[in-house]
């Protein structure tokens, strides 16, 4: 699922500038939209347009303690947590409706710091004392299903139940490289200075949270070398997150027993009823050679030292939900990988847990008091507009052949619009919350969630399903549905606003807008066709010339430095570089035909077309600590913040003409070498 941020952290202005008011609210905040104080005017714009738009902000707003970093989607973010928290407080109240006291008890549970002090690691023993009593390979493979579907761990590989993406009517068992607890592989394998020193520090965590187990020092160093040693060899063996981009290197599609034969040691269908699938006949697999590479693992590494790696996994899964000792040290492996200086608040931290597991319940009441209507209907309209948009710029395309024209024309007309929350809300009756269980109402939800997964095997496909909950700060494309889908929370300023003029909500939601239809055109939607299927719809010419322009794209972000020697990995976040640089292009086509654009008016002394890239730039504004910057350079499909706001822009002619840009600013690109895609 392809999103616009997808955990990336960017910038919008102080808390100040949110105008978003509740229904009833007669009087909502003005809103000073492009605030010279956030801009810095002594930068020109054809030299950093990300610091002259944003320039005054970035040093006003420096990342808080508990975060890791700060800009407009954390300030959503910020707003959205608070009041979930109020919603849950008022929850809680509601004895006469049970449904909603549900998540109210839920919260206060998580709350209740007391209570999961006195138990400690109490509500793990069960498991590690199962995972103990193993006595072969047999054994080991039966705990690693058990935990999984008690929500008690995830170790060794990925499993899921999801829709076949060369068949999208039915749903198939899918199985996935894992098994590591470090962000990406390349934390086990590369040598460099920060890779090194986070094994390193990791290998002490992992040596203290065994000893909050009781081990002695020895034991637990004994314990953290078994863990590392089999996380390695994991890690190896997995492919890169570029090469996982990749929808047909990772469709690997096996009868079960033909799979089976490739893994002696394990028995797929045993292992699929033992994880509640039964009847499957086939599987597919995202990275086989992982799998091959497991196998010779399960019977080379010892059996004790696998028993320690699932104690590990159940440990670490519920660490964040145990005693402060856990807590804690599990924050301190947090603090070197990311540099946050303070724990996340425990208020904000069990309302995002609640937000996560029972989303359309506190949806259902985000959506009544803070989400207008009208909102939906306004967005409804932006999204036909750009839509339209861009069917007018595949027709106009001056390197796409007719046939493979109408495909692209196809598919853009058969996109399913999502917009603000589901049309069905989920029912979690059978949830059973308990006020004074915060970890058994965590791993019970957590079931819950699994089984409703299990559940859909057999059945037709639910295309009514939303991949977010209402409150999300965020958006998304779907390939295998081909649906976008704009959750109520990003339905504010800086990307949406009744009160705002035409050229902010175009610079804002109208380019969030064209970002998520072009994910269904980028170098992995493009893949899919008009029915959500994996198969190819154009002419060999045709996907030659867009590959010619997206390497394009991959060389100009290979070229951004963002810490020392650190730079953009073009190809990893090729995807969401061609959904910047078409979503944007498409908002501003569509900009140009509102009565704002033709009349030309400044606005607080800006031109409309300023005014559109000026919030274009603002969206992303962010402050992020180094080691978070080390971090998503590894692990996030999208560009950070400044090059996401200056990257699209340097291809845009209205750009230039906005701001007067001229050869010999530094951001300056030739006409001929400005990148067009769509």
């Amino acid at each position: 699922m392809n999103s616009i941020v997808k955990g990336m952290a960017v910038g919008l202005a102080a808390t100040a500038l949110l105008s978003f008011a509740p229904p009833g609210d007669d009087k909502p905040k003005k809103t000073k939209f492009i605030d010279p104080a956030n801009m810095d005017q002594s930068v020109k714009p054809g030299d950093n347009f990300y610091l002259y738009a944003n320039g005054g902000w970035l040093k006003n707003n420096p990342v808080p303690a508990s975060k890791t970093r700060w800009g407009s989607f954390d300030l959503l973010r910020e707003e959205s947590s608070k009041r979930m928290q109020a919603l849950l407080l008022e929850a809680a109240k509601q004895s006469s409706n049970p449904k909603m006291q549900k998540i109210g008890d839920f919260y206060l549970s998580g709350m209740d710091s007391a209570a999961i002090e006195r138990l400690g690691y109490e509500p793990i023993k069960p498991n590690l004392q199962r995972i103990e009593a193993i006595t072969d390979v047999n054994g080991l493979l039966n705990e690693i299903a058990y935990l999984r579907t008690q929500a008690a761990g995830s170790p060794l590989f990925g499993f899921f139940l999801s829709q076949d993406r060369k068949n999208v009517t039915q749903y198939i068992p899918q199985l996935g490289q894992g098994g590591t607890s470090l962000p990406d592989r390349d934390y086990y394998i590369k040598n460099d200075a920060r890779s090194t020193n986070i094994r390193n520090t990791y290998s002490q965590h992992l040596t203290k949270m065994f000893g909050l187990l009781g081990e002695d020092a020895a034991t637990a160093q004994r314990h953290a070398e078994a863990v590392i040693r089999i996380e390695t060899a994991l890690a190896k063996a997995q492919m890169s997150r570029t090469e996982m981009r990749d929808p047909y290197k990772t469709y690997n599609k096996f009868a079960v027993k033909d799979f089976s034969a490739t893994t002696p040691s394990i028995d797929w269908n045993k292992m699929l009823n033992n994880l509640k699938l039964t009847g499957a006949d086939s599987v597919i697999v995202n990275n086989p050679a992982f799998f091959k590479s497991v196998d010779i693992l399960l019977t080379a590494v010892p059996l004790e030292d696998w028993k320690t790696y699932l104690k590990w996994n159940v440990l670490n899964s519920a660490a964040p939900y145990l005693s402060s000792a856990f807590v804690k040290q599990n924050f301190a492996l947090t603090q070197a990988l990311t540099g946050q200086k303070e724990i996340t608040p425990r208020w904000q931290f069990v309302s995002g847990i609640i937000d996560n597991q029972l989303g359309d319940l506190l949806g259902q009441l985000y959506v009544q008091k803070y989400f207008k209507p009208e909102a939906k209907q306004r967005m409804i309209e932006l999204v036909n507009n750009l839509q339209e948009t861009f069917a007018g710029r595949i027709q106009r395309l001056d390197w796409m052949s007719d046939d493979t024209k109408r495909q692209a024309l196809d598919k853009l007309n058969a996109f399913t619009k999502k917009i603000a929350y589901p049309d069905q809300w989920r029912d979690y009756s059978a949830i059973t919350i308990d006020l004074n269980d915060f970890i058994g109402n965590v791993k019970r939800a957590s079931q819950w969630s699994y089984n409703d997964m299990i559940s859909r095997w057999g059945k037709p496909v639910d295309k009514g399903r939303w991949g977010m909950t209402p409150p999300t700060i965020n958006a998304y494309y779907s390939p295998v549905n081909n649906e976008i889908a704009f959750p109520a929370g990003i339905l504010q300023f800086p990307f949406f606003d009744f009160a705002a003029d035409d050229a902010l909500n175009y610079g804002g939601i109208g380019a969030v807008i064209g970002h998520e239809i072009t994910h269904g055109f980028d170098d992995n939607g493009s893949q899919y066709a008009a029915d959500g299927n994996l198969k190819n719809w154009w002419t060999k010419e045709d996907a030659e010339k867009f590959k010619t322009r997206a390497n394009k794209v991959v060389e100009q972000y290979n070229g951004y430095t963002v810490l020392d020697t650190i730079h953009v990995n073009g190809r990893l976040t090729l995807g969401e570089n061609l959904a910047d640089l078409g979503g944007l292009s498409m908002a501003y086509e569509a900009f140009t035909k509102t009565k704002q654009f033709k009349e030309g008016k400044k606005i607080d002394g800006f031109t409309p077309a300023q005014r559109f890239f000026l919030n274009w730039a603002q969206v992303w504004r962010s402050n992020a600590l180094p080691e978070t910057q080390a971090q998503l350079i590894l692990t996030d499909s999208h560009s950070p913040g400044m090059h996401r706001a200056n990257g699209p822009v340097v291809n845009m002619d209205a750009w230039y003409e906005a701001f007067n840009v001229q050869p010999g600013n530094k951001m300056y690109k030739p006409k001929e070498e400005r990148i067009r895609v769509w």
